[in-house]
């Protein structure tokens, strides 16, 4: 269990003073790696490092990306937050059920934009959706509150010091760049069999597959066996 293993992922963050209020809020809890994906404003700017106030080695050490596919490939659990829920086949936890996640791995938390969070194609690259429980009448968070709350509620659980899971040195588990390896290849051969016939049911179809590859915890091995599996399937008999 470590600090390292945590990440925070903003995606799409409109506003410059709510980038430099997370990397504070980060920094609060003892948590270092933020993570942007496609801000709006020019990053890094001064007013970033402004409301950052003393955490401006947080937004210096930042790592940005163009999309969410290249930010989480080295990252093995995604649990993305969302006030709503999603009538989607993806695992839904409560804060009192992050105790049960297993920090020796690499885990990324997904913060979506102000103005309308994460969309249900965003959520296809997580293995939880998370739901900070708010009056019901007045869900919304601003973007750094929302960032503080998961941090202090997983920095108190380090305190505590949890047990790591128990599993056996000879099983590596897949990390993200893995599963979309393994998924990318049964869409690239789905295509090559013109399954996707249906252009408007297309996107729909290829967040539900997706979905599916990346809240199974696999192992490096069982993706391994899946691709050769998909690449036996696609050989023309």
């Amino acid at each position: 269990m470590s600090f390292n293993n945590i990440s925070f992922i903003l995606h799409k963050p409109q506003l410059s003073e709510n980038i430099g209020a997370c990397a504070r809020a980060i920094k609060n809890f003892n948590f270092k790696k933020l993570v942007i994906v496609n801000p709006k404003p020019i990053f890094p700017n001064d007013k970033i490092l402004a409301t950052s106030v003393g955490a401006r080695d947080i937004i210096s050490n930042s790592n940005v990306y163009e999309t969410l596919e290249s930010a989480v490939k080295k990252v093995d659990l995604v649990i993305s937050t969302t006030s709503r829920f999603r009538n989607k086949n993806v695992k839904h936890i409560r804060l009192n059920d992050l105790n049960k996640i297993d920090y020796s791995k690499k885990v990324a938390f997904l913060f979506g934009s102000e103005a309308s969070g994460l969309s249900n194609h965003e959520v296809s690259y997580t293995n939880y959706t998370l739901q900070i429980p708010t009056n019901p009448d007045f869900k919304s968070l601003n973007l750094s509150h929302s960032v503080i709350i998961i941090a202090q509620s997983v920095a108190n659980l380090f305190r505590l010091k949890i047990s790591k899971y128990s599993k056996s040195n000879k099983i590596r588990s897949a990390n993200k760049k893995d599963i979309q390896d393994v998924t990318n290849l049964c869409i690239q051969k789905l295509e090559e069999k013109n399954f996707f016939k249906s252009f408007e049911k297309k996107p729909i179809m290829l967040e539900n597959l997706r979905s599916i590859f990346y809240k199974m915890e696999l192992s490096k091995k069982e993706t391994r066996i899946l691709s050769s599996v998909i690449a036996s399937l696609a050989k023309k008999g």
